[in-house]
């Protein structure tokens, strides 16, 4: 049976449309008894924020769908909760699924008021993603919020309206973990967004019916239907006009993107080869500043030396100079004695 592909946005709003094909894939997926799940007043198919790099085009990246639902509990009674229903090829846009998730717990809609009290509704957030989260072979992820007693660690069963009133419950739909997992029946009824069913019109999977519990065959029969819808096939080639556009874009400011980094590291590159240069020039002079001091620190113990042994000479100079004056003194000395034996001399011969 060729049905149209949920993947596109505008098919799954299609199957989402149908009260009684919505239901059982809710209830399915979170695993409860959904008995009425009523769209809230405000439809957000796609995020209204105009990209101008787009040319106005809505950022087609994430499609949301928000219900107001009653659960049936095991015991009878029932609660009513917020249905957060999410779509998105890829699950980098963090802030924005924040975004979303925050606009629930700050509407003032989103309670019920019981007699005296107003409570809040808990939230069940439901994603739907193209890739994988790096989570491999988990085609459905659940994240519940456990109540523990911190002293012993076991998980205290009660809840409260003020827990569920400041936490909230999230699955994760992996679609790329679906190929060939039929582990279960969710798994068996999510196959009908298993991409590797696709015919050679990306816009058309090919699943056996007999394959899927009789219960989930009005799935089938609406997206069969949807398949042969002139409008959903328009709208369905529409989207893929505009996200080769997105496409082309990307491809466009990731190309721009490389050209910038390949410019900054030529600029870098040029620059680590001048300073390379200035480095080695660096290198030679300080070279030639370490050779001209070798030199200079050679000249500074030669004329050390030299100083030394003049110092040597002019000690030894001296040592002459006082021998010599010595010698003088005693010949000075000597030359007296002489002049007054000579003196000596002359008086006597005068005296006869």
């Amino acid at each position: 049976m060729e049905i149209a592909n949920p993947i596109y946005d505008v098919v799954f709003k299609y199957m989402m449309e149908d009260n009684t094909v919505a239901k059982l894939l809710v209830s399915s997926i979170i695993g409860e008894d959904v008995v009425s799940l009523e769209p809230k007043p405000q439809e957000h198919t796609r995020e209204k924020d105009k990209d101008k790099n787009m040319g106005g085009i809505p950022n087609l990246t994430v499609y949301r769908l928000d219900f107001s639902a009653k659960i049936k509990l095991p015991d009878g009674q029932h609660k009513v909760i917020i249905i957060e229903m999410q779509k998105a090829d890829l699950p980098t846009d963090i802030m924005r699924f924040r975004r979303y998730l925050g606009e629930q717990y700050i509407d003032s809609e989103n309670r019920i008021a019981e007699e005296d009290e107003v409570d809040a509704m808990q939230i069940y957030a439901i994603y739907f993603l193209g890739k994988e989260l790096g989570i491999y072979d988990t085609p459905v992820l659940s994240i519940s919020p456990e109540v523990k007693d911190v002293s012993t660690g076991e998980i205290v069963g009660e809840s409260s309206k003020f827990i569920d009133g400041l936490n909230h419950k999230s699955w994760i739909v992996q679609i790329s973990c679906l190929k060939e997992r039929r582990r279960n029946e969710l798994e068996q009824l999510l196959s009908v967004f298993d991409q590797s069913n696709r015919t050679s019109d990306n816009h058309i999977l090919n699943v056996k019916e007999e394959y899927f519990p009789e219960k989930f065959r009005p799935i089938i029969r609406r997206l069969k239907g949807a398949a042969g819808n002139s409008t959903v096939k328009k709208q369905m080639k529409e989207e893929d006009e505009i996200f080769k556009y997105l496409r082309d874009v990307a491809r466009i400011e990731i190309n721009k993107m490389l050209k910038e980094k390949d410019k900054t590291i030529e600029e870098n590159r040029r620059t680590m080869e001048a300073n390379k240069k200035t480095i080695e020039a660096n290198k030679k002079t300080m070279e030639e500043n370490r050779k001209s001091m070798e030199a200079n620190r050679k000249t500074i113990e030669e004329n050390r030396k030299s100083l030394a042994e003049q110092e040597k000479s002019l000690v030894e100079n001296r040592k002459m100079l006082a021998e010599q004056e010595k010698y003088l003194a005693e010949k000075e000395k000597s030359i007296a004695e002489k002049e007054k034996e000579i003196e000596e001399l002359k008086r006597q011969l005068r005296n006869k």
